[in-house]
């Protein structure tokens, strides 16, 4: 059996693995067209604020590793896939045929249009070309822009903080992380990160950018929105979309992403996709991109279990994101902004940074924002993926949201669990 995995991020290196344990004798072939070695982008900025070197943020650290189990990695690009003669083009004109093929192709950064915004000093925060770019130039004192400030722009905004450079952040939306948090959890990380030294502009767009003799960038705002930001680095963080431009005319579906069933299959047989590409079921029962990496992991792993043979369902994604803003941690899970018909319980405490707010359909939680805390966000989770019952506790909940703990220990033992409360904090 003959398996191509394209794309060596998380999602195709544990493929490939738990391939390799479920058929010893398959071959097996990973595709990657950037660095020999299958890294971590999630690493990226602790390189960046000099946590690990470039070294730790190989996905596999052992030498020999995929030698080892008989993974043959291959640094090319895919350019066309054929699905009638089960093959797929490479960048230097080569065909490899498959038996099962797995798109793990994950996205690529989106660039702004804005005029002049190209050159030395611009870089997308995205690939180990550029954070070697941007190490060498964000020295301490330097003056950064970063041009969006969503969950990407947040990471990067950390390990630039860290860095000591003299940071700007532009935001077009009316806060920060606008597709993680509500208006008052985006405000309260925007106080934070200006009282930790850092400029932010949100509601604010760049109208063009112009390079003076020096080779410093002026940007300018739009509608004349203050002065231009001068900047020796400018950092675009400005949103992501899947690779699936190479699948035109394959027959394989898309939509947003490589749309899957939740065997990770797509339309046509014989060809899975996992990670950022694939647009499949989350666990309220819709289906979406969920581009964060521990739903990669488990995409790679239950994809690779089909196109072994193996019949193995992928129960759906959990919304997930959590981040560290500059020392402020913030989480955000399921339906987070609500849904129509369901309530909500809210807390807020602006002196000590803290919020939580939880979104409720009947007595479920489907949703969760928690700022400046993390006790007890694992018990949020477990009640939002399990969609456990809360009975009488909704009222309790919708009274004090503080009582979570206290609500998934007595959802936990309706159902006939033991108590887990103790261990999901």
């Amino acid at each position: 059996m003959r398996h191509v995995i394209v794309g060596a991020g998380p999602a195709g290196v544990i493929a490939a693995e738990t391939l390799r344990a479920a058929d010893a004798q398959a071959e097996i072939t990973l595709l990657g067209d950037e660095s020999p070695a299958p890294y971590s982008r999630m690493a990226i900025p602790y390189y960046l604020a000099d946590r690990i070197a470039e070294e730790g943020m190989l996905l596999r650290k052992e030498p020999g590793h995929f030698e080892r189990l008989r993974i043959a990695c291959l640094q090319q690009t895919v350019t066309a896939v054929d699905a009638k003669a089960k093959s797929v083009r490479l960048g230097d004109g080569r065909r490899l045929p498959y038996d099962r093929l797995l798109i793990a192709t994950g996205s690529r950064p989106v660039a702004p249009p804005i005029p002049g915004l190209a050159g030395a000093g611009v870089h997308p925060c995205w690939s180990l070309a550029d954070a070697r770019a941007i190490h060498r130039l964000a020295a301490k004192g330097a003056r950064v822009a970063l041009i969006g400030g969503g969950f990407i722009g947040s990471i990067v905004m950390n390990a630039l903080h860290a860095r000591g450079v003299r940071l700007t952040v532009v935001e077009m939306e009316h806060r920060l992380v606008p597709k993680m948090m509500n208006q008052p959890a985006g405000l309260m990380l925007q106080r934070w990160c200006e009282r930790q030294g850092v400029t932010v502009l949100t509601a604010t767009r760049i109208a063009r950018a112009k390079r003076n003799k020096t080779g410093v960038l002026a940007l300018e705002l739009s509608g004349g929105k203050g002065k231009p930001i001068e900047a020796e680095l400018v950092i675009v963080a400005t949103g992501v979309q899947p690779r699936i431009d190479f699948l035109a005319g394959s027959g394989v579906k898309t939509g947003q992403g490589v749309l899957v069933d939740d065997h990770l299959q797509t339309n046509v047989p014989e060809i899975y996709a996992a990670g950022d590409v694939a647009e499949g079921p989350d666990v309220s029962g819709g289906t979406g991109v969920h581009p964060i990496q521990p739903t990669a992991a488990e995409h790679g792993r239950v994809a690779a279990l089909n196109m072994a043979g193996r019949n193995s369902a992928y129960r759906g994604s959990l919304i997930m994101n959590v981040l560290d803003t500059v020392g402020l941690v913030s989480h955000s899970f399921g339906q987070w902004a609500g849904v129509a018909g369901g309530s909500h319980a809210e807390l807020q405490d602006d002196e000590r940074f803290r919020y939580t707010r939880l979104e409720l359909v009947d007595d479920r939680i489907v949703g969760a924002i928690v700022v400046g805390r993390t006790e007890g966000v694992g018990i949020l989770r477990g009640l939002i993926q399990t969609r456990a019952r809360l009975g009488p506790w909704k009222e309790r909940l919708l009274k004090d949201p503080g009582l979570a703990a206290a609500a998934f220990q007595h959802a936990t033992q309706s159902a006939g669990h033991a108590p887990l409360a103790r261990r999901s904090a």
